[in-house]
């Protein structure tokens, strides 16, 4: 079988395509068992995972009386009952074993006097199918993913799993169906790597770069659903991404909803708890959904601060400066960089910032990618995982609860990498490649490398992400998505036009932003299309033009898939509503 002189081959039983924390928990996991490789664009430590703040989800009972079926019932609410009820449940079950199990690990949880992981109040997060509120999110200090982070990694190390860190994804590779590895790019020296693989997963993160106003890192591009879709495969529910209400004003930066657990609150221009009104129960600490449409009315209304009045104020400052340093201290120093405020004395400006992508590659509960089978069914792709936001479990549904997503990494990457080395192991030698390997990948970027055309890439990215907030953010209507896909249209024509100004190999740094200007390309074509279609409200997606949830019409997942000219096709499955065990049923009939 010829493979171009130009590719260097690697061969490993179990690949990890990402290492923040499910890629590395699912890399510990296979690489116990068999030799395993992860290839990360940027150095593990500083994947995104490092920036989640709040905790994650667990019911340890360390405060008061705790149950996974509270957390699960919370789950299912919080997804506006788009979650898959067999995988929440799974994910809420294992919860408190892979909290435990980090700490034994030597994650520096904070501490209760007594000796306990400190737990603190999180939004959305209810005991007793929602009587009253409970302290769920397992925390260190607000700094809980930095944590996470280091701790995997170390262990990975221990287990022997190698490294290729600064080495970008081209092209997954299949052949008659099965997955047999991807080709990367070494960033740092310049050249084309084939990793066959007998088991790949993807762990490369979410999409919310697409947008202007961002939590995310700039790796967070969609790369993974976006090779997913050029393999062929479909991604399921592109079009539900969450804002998280309180990111800095004109920075993006996450304000962890910790903040609000432990006690601050929102206020409008009037000095209005405007969230007492949009959420008189929950408050402050409603569904991420909730409260980013609350932010996003004052300000639609006039009732924003600031000059411009357009953004919210949060206080924290009432908390206590002692206990700010104590529970928050990455956060006094993100409003102090970035907003200029000191938040033990002024209130931190904050908006809706794009924050989590709920869609993704299709899984089941397994971490085993998913596509519709010829009998209607869904078929395991042989050979192919998913795990974290790169995934769709669909644990998530239409909006995330919060620190569901740190808790996602940890119990689908294990899983995923239990799987992953039984297929290996069970697999005896590797598949066959296709004939060409990496052909895609290798053009991709020797035609970038060649291009001459006259279109600069930094303002189709800028104009590009404006676009995608300003048409397809917290609110959205037909007329606005009709006139994005238009502009869509336009961007793809001129980045076909685009040139790169470095041609160099080694880290050329211009031809991955080409390259992952063309991957968010893909993704805002699946967002948009998926919304344009869901004529509903549901969780992260709001139209104006269809407020109401619609369950007998929507009740249903969305896949995409991409077409040869960039367009996007959709098709739909049903939600599973039915949970693993007997005891939970009637939480699932559970009416909200």
């Amino acid at each position: 079988m010829p493979i171009s002189d130009n590719i260097t081959i690697h061969r490993v039983d179990a690949l990890v395509v990402g290492a923040g924390g499910s890629g590395l928990r699912a890399a510990l996991e296979a690489g116990r068992q068999v030799n395993t490789a992860v290839i990360s664009q940027v150095f593990p430590t500083r994947s995104h995972t490092v920036s989640a703040q709040g905790g994650i989800g667990a019911s340890l009972s360390n405060v008061e009386q705790d149950d996974w079926r509270y957390h699960m019932f919370d789950t299912v609410k919080g997804s506006d009952w788009l979650g898959d009820q067999d995988a929440i449940e799974f994910m809420c079950r294992e919860a408190p074993s892979v909290v435990i199990e980090l700490e034994h690990m030597g994650l520096p949880f904070s501490r209760m006097d007594d000796g306990r992981i400190y737990q603190r109040a999180f939004g959305g997060h209810t005991s007793k199918f929602g009587a009253g509120s409970v302290h769920r999110s397992c925390a260190a200090a607000d700094r809980t993913g930095h944590a996470m982070l280091h701790t995997l990694f170390e262990e990975c190390l221990k287990h022997g799993v190698r490294f290729y860190n600064e080495f970008y994804m081209l092209e997954l590779i299949v052949n008659q169906g099965v997955v047999c590895g991807v080709l990367a790019w070494d960033m740092v020296k310049g050249g084309f790597h084939l990793f066959h693989a007998k088991a790949t997963l993807f762990a490369t993160g979410g999409y919310s770069r697409v947008y202007r106003t961002t939590s995310n890192a700039h790796i967070c591009t969609g790369d993974g659903a976006a090779l997913t879709l050029r393999a062929g495969l479909p991604c399921e529910d592109m079009e539900f991404v969450q804002f998280h209400p309180t990111g800095i004003y004109g920075a993006g930066n996450l304000i962890t909803e910790g903040v609000r657990g432990e006690g601050g609150y929102l206020v409008n221009c009037h000095k209005d708890r405007f969230m007492e009104v949009c959420a008189p129960h929950e408050k402050d600490l409603a569904c991420r959904d909730v409260v980013s449409r609350g932010i996003a009315e004052e300000v639609r209304h006039g009732r924003g601060c600031g000059p411009n009045k357009d953004y919210a104020l949060l206080h924290i400052e009432h908390i206590g400066k002692e206990k700010i340093m104590e529970r928050l201290p990455g956060i006094w120093e993100l409003a102090m960089v970035f907003a200029g405020v000191d938040c033990t004395k002024e209130p931190i400006p904050v908006v809706p910032t794009g924050h989590y992508s709920m869609g993704g590659i299709p899984t089941d509960r397994f971490a085993q990618v998913v596509a519709p089978g010829p009998d209607g069914g869904e078929q395991v792709v042989p050979g192919f995982y998913a795990a974290g936001e790169a995934a769709c479990a669909s644990v998530h549904g239409a909006n995330r609860l919060g620190t569901n997503s740190l808790l996602d990494l940890m119990v689908f990457g294990r899983e995923g990498g239990k799987q992953m080395a039984r297929y290996a192991m069970d697999l005896g030698d590797w598949p066959e490649l296709p004939e060409n390997a990496g052909a895609k990948g290798l053009a991709e970027v020797q035609g970038l490398m060649e291009s001459k055309g006259g279109q600069r890439l930094g303002v189709i990215m800028e104009t590009l992400r404006a676009d995608m907030e300003r048409h397809c953010g917290v609110f959205r209507t037909e007329a606005d998505m009709v006139e994005l896909k238009h502009k869509l249209k336009a961007h793809r024509a001129a980045f076909a036009q685009v040139s790169l100004a470095d041609h160099g190999a080694a880290y050329n740094l211009d031809l991955i932003e080409a390259l992952e200007l063309g991957h968010m390309l893909d993704v805002c074509a699946a967002i948009t299309e998926g919304a344009l279609a869901r004529q509903e409200s549901r969780g992260g997606h709001y139209r104006d033009d269809f407020p109401n949830r619609d369950d007998d019409n929507w009740h249903q997942h969305t896949l995409s898939y991409l077409e040869p000219d960039g367009g996007v096709s959709l098709a739909y499955k049903p939600v599973r509503m039915q949970p693993l065990t007997v005891e939970s049923i009637a939480l699932a009939e559970r009416k909200y």
